[in-house]
């Protein structure tokens, strides 16, 4: 809400992009009751929508590998830029669950057939295929993904906050309705 931010770029410094979540924290939360768990999901499912419903431009500045839910935070984004080398992996069925929380934004940007393979399989694939898949709008070089997510931002502070807004309320509004 605050005006002052015009553009959210959502970037990592470590070797991955994001990995996902804890492999140990997913296993205690096995032992977990049905209420603890849900409370769960719906706490990641709550940052996916925000993510995704933001009435500010989102770009992901993908510098390393995205796992799980690390390719949901991607897809919710509106732009994605990753480095060549960039691996992606949605591998939660590989740990017995189902990426529900990020599943209809992975759908969303992957379409329903690649986005079914990908998570039925739990198979990695590149930078390359993520943008022919439509998960990652643009590839570059490693050491220039957050320069390129910084021009994409200068690019969007030109344009009306409010127009902006209404761009992505409208890309929600035909893709829910297709």
């Amino acid at each position: 809400r605050d005006t002052v931010v015009r553009v959210v770029i959502l970037a990592s410094t470590g070797k991955s992009f994001s990995a996902g979540a804890n492999v140990d924290w997913m296993q205690r939360m096995a032992e977990y009751g049905h209420e603890e768990n849900l409370e769960d999901a719906k706490a990641l499912a709550g940052l996916m929508f925000t993510l995704a419903s933001l009435r500010k431009p989102t770009i992901a500045a993908v510098q390393g590998s995205a796992y799980g839910g690390g390719v949901g935070l991607v897809a919710a984004c509106d732009i994605a830029i990753a480095a060549h080398e960039a691996e992606f992996a949605l591998t939660e069925v590989k740990l017995g669950i189902i990426p529900a929380a990020i599943g209809p934004y992975v759908i969303s940007a992957m379409g329903p057939r690649q986005a079914s393979r990908y998570m039925l399989t739990g198979e990695r694939f590149d930078a390359l295929r993520a943008e022919e898949l439509g998960l990652v709008t643009e590839i570059t070089d490693k050491d220039k993904v957050l320069p390129r997510a910084k021009e994409f931002a200068e690019l969007l502070l030109h344009n009306g906050p409010r127009a902006m807004a209404e761009v992505k309320n409208l890309v929600r509004y035909v893709v829910g309705h297709e």
